[in-house]
């Protein structure tokens, strides 16, 4: 699976440099494989579940679907504790035939221009160093913006090669900034309402928009794809029920 080496790297950085706790996965969502047909002929295609977390971080989660060379994905997303205000970092990354997906971004609770200076500029200054190199993307949804930063990544490449370089070293860089962010990150109880509610947004969204939606039905039903993206990928309002 070529974004095995990103799942890897991620584990084992924030493992060095933060520490990491186990992340309960529900049962029946560690490992799901599934037999799809493919014109003629059948496949398999397996989405496996990693979770962690860290006193900085409620949930470390990811989910990684192989289709073999029909399908290639890796859903990354850190959701930060709501004692902090950090933001969220999020990587989806989706390989296709006819080309890939790279969408990268540490994604902003809130749009105040001091929150977004404070956290979104390490962060502008890779996109900065990547802007040529991994073009952007196209037009997305005027809805999808509040969630997303001026630093966002957002390309097509076709090239595998340049997945398996540029946009993995992309991918290192942002989320080396988003670990030296959580380090230095310092509690701030007092805002709490504001971050959950904050949470609570980007959560739903991420839940009701999931674009993978359509294609965990496709493979695993209905029933299951919805208790895994709301008790699982995006699982704050079953820890954390809004108020």
């Amino acid at each position: 699976m070529i974004y095995t080496k990103f799942l890897e790297w991620a584990i084992a950085r924030l493992e060095s440099e933060l520490g990491l706790q186990p992340y309960p996965i529900p049962e029946g969502f560690a490992q799901k494989t599934a037999t799809v047909k493919r014109g003629k002929e059948s496949g398999e295609v397996t989405t496996t579940s990693y979770g962690a977390c860290h006193a900085k971080l409620r949930q470390i989660r990811a989910a990684a679907v192989d289709g073999g060379t029909a399908l290639q994905v890796l859903n990354f997303v850190i959701s930060p504790h709501w004692d902090y205000d950090l933001p969220f970092f999020g990587a989806d990354l989706v390989t296709l035939p006819g080309g890939h997906l790279i969408a990268i971004d540490l994604q902003p609770l809130f749009p105040d221009a001091d929150y977004r200076a404070r956290y979104g500029a390490p962060a502008l200054a890779v996109w900065e160093r990547y802007r040529e190199a991994l073009p952007w993307g196209g037009d997305f949804p005027e809805e999808a913006k509040p969630f997303f930063s001026p630093a966002f990544l957002w390309t097509r490449p076709t090239a595998t090669e340049v997945v398996e370089t540029t946009v993995f070293a992309a991918f290192q860089e942002y989320l080396q900034v988003y670990m030296d962010l959580v380090k230095a990150a310092t509690p701030v109880p007092n805002r709490r309402a504001d971050i959950l509610a904050a949470q609570h947004r980007y959560q739903a969204y991420r839940a009701v928009k999931d674009p993978a939606r359509g294609m965990l039905t496709r493979f695993y039903g209905e029933e299951w794809t919805e208790r895994y993206i709301h008790g699982f990928l995006f699982d704050l309002a079953q820890v954390m029920p809004p108020t």
